[in-house]
């Protein structure tokens, strides 16, 4: 065994007073020695301890309880996600195969490494991620599927078949003469089956499906406590800025070049309108603002039940590039999946590199890091809520209503503080290009001020033209200072909504 000697709880040296902090203990778990310390994917045991598969290969379990790792596994290729089956059966999200790793003969280390999964394409190229894993009450395992980048060309030893359709092989080669045809293949593309496409599998990989298609790079899928699978994907080509989605099977979720392996379809992805893939893709959920709440958004994972407070069952997703996470609230109306997101631990102390997200029985969050070489972090954060912070001050509902929207709070609100409530909102463009500005950006006037009822616990916000409630819109609603009664300052005082349907 190794033993690893936990940091000390990271003070705030960015600000004298740190809000985050001042509610939860985030602790930095010093790494095995000798590893590379991006961690791709991280799962709780039924025990209680913590795997881990780190970005050279190695499977490690880590000891909460006695600070010690243990190596369980080696030679992964790239793993990006981690399912514990039990305390000596794993599942690895690895970049050419989901693999299960069990250890058969009781001595602590994995001996047997079964394919369960490799029946998806692989081109060479430096973007084919394969990310993951989800896993749904009955037992199927969800992963997805990165695209390629034109910021490459392919190997001339692929594995599964080639889509015709778009630029001929040969041009599609890396090599010298790459940059003279890369604009002709689009700027993330798919010649391999079922790059783009979430998949869904049978625990023992006799079964399988393409479950939906149209993302970019889908970091990360996690399930809710109603059974939604949440998907985030990032801003790119397609994308005018990041996105959670609620992917459900069948559906298109509006990156074209994945349309090459939907059954029956013969065209050019590039040369479709954008008005008819409008008419195709199912939105998403949330519309998650570049640079001001997530560049490049991960793992979504629930809070369990009786963890974090009032926050309980809610749903985190990680953030790589910034110091934070997002919670994300759903709103459906109807069968139109649509929600707020708001910031969660945005604090220098947190650091960057997000990836992936877990629970502990004792309600600890961890949080694994890496950056695959852009922006990001490393390393494995310990996450608790301090005992005398309990009575914090969050926002733990919001929904649209007819003339504007309604907020919940987990304490009792002081009124005089919810005087400077402002809201905007703005839309994003679909296009081929990457990323898009904020379209159309205005403020939205407030009728009469917010109102509070329920003891001060939910404050309704009627806007002085119900005719600024527009679908496609995103809506950001400041709430800056609002306090409890107890002088508790507001733990996310942005709401990042996205309106499909109204009221």
């Amino acid at each position: 065994m190794i033993r690893s000697i936990t940091a000390l709880v990271l003070t705030s040296c960015l600000a004298s007073a740190d809000i985050w902090t001042d509610a939860f203990r985030i602790e930095k778990i010093s790494p095995p020695p000798g590893v590379d310390a991006q961690i791709g994917g991280i799962a709780t045991t039924p025990s209680g301890n913590l795997a881990a598969c780190f970005h050279r290969g190695e499977l490690f379990i880590y000891n909460p309880k006695e600070d010690t790792w243990k190596q369980f596994a080696s030679g992964l290729h790239e793993p990006l996600g981690l399912l514990a089956e039990s305390d000596s059966s794993f599942l690895v999200m690895q970049r050419p195969e989901l693999t299960r790793i069990k250890d058969t003969d009781g001595d602590g280390v994995g001996d047997l490494y079964q394919t369960v999964f490799d029946d998806f394409g692989m081109t060479g190229n430096y973007h084919e991620f394969a990310f993951g894993l989800a896993q749904d009450k009955e037992g199927f395992i969800y992963l997805a599927l990165g695209t390629a980048s034109n910021g490459a060309g392919i190997r001339e030893e692929i594995r599964g078949p080639w889509s015709a359709i778009g630029l001929d092989r040969k041009d599609m080669l890396n090599g010298s003469d790459w940059r003279k045809y890369k604009g002709r293949a689009g700027r993330m593309y798919s010649r391999v089956p079922y790059r783009g496409w979430v998949i869904k599998v049978s625990p023992d990989g006799s079964k399988w499906q393409p479950f939906a298609s149209g993302f970019r790079s889908p970091e990360g899928l996690g399930f809710d406590k109603d059974g939604r699978l949440f998907v985030a994907d990032n801003q790119g080509d397609w994308l005018g800025t990041s996105k959670v989605f609620h992917v459900q099977e069948g559906h298109f979720y509006g990156h074209p070049a994945s349309l090459v392996w939907k059954e029956g379809w013969n065209r050019d992805p590039l040369q479709v309108s954008v008005a008819e893939l409008e008419k195709l893709r199912t939105p998403a959920m949330g519309l998650l603002p570049q640079g001001e709440l997530a560049n490049s958004p991960t793992e979504p994972r629930m809070i369990p039940r009786g963890v974090f407070g009032g926050l309980s069952e809610q749903m985190l997703i990680g953030e790589m590039n910034s110091p934070t996470l997002v919670r994300f609230l759903p709103d459906p109306v109807g069968a139109v999946s649509q929600g707020a997101a708001i910031p969660f631990l945005r604090t220098g102390a947190l650091g960057a590199g997000n990836h992936r997200l877990t629970f502990t029985p004792d309600g600890s969050l961890w949080i694994a890091k890496t950056h695959l070489s852009w922006a990001g972090g490393e390393g494995l954060v310990r996450v608790r809520l301090k005992e005398q912070a309990s009575n914090f001050l969050a926002i733990d509902r919001v929904k649209l209503t007819s003339r504007g929207f309604s907020l919940g709070f987990t304490q009792p609100v002081d009124p005089e503080s919810l005087k400077k409530i402002e809201i905007t909102r703005h839309t994003y463009r679909y296009h081929a290009a990457y990323g898009s500005p904020k379209v159309d950006k205005r403020d939205v006037l407030i009728k009469g001020g917010a109102t509070l009822s329920e003891g001060n616990r939910s404050c309704v916000i009627n806007l002085k033209n119900t005719g600024d409630l527009k679908r496609g819109y995103l809506y950001t609603i400041r709430l800056p200072e609002v306090r409890s009664n107890a002088g508790k300052l507001l733990l996310g005082d942005t709401v990042y909504y996205t309106l499909h349907a109204k009221r």
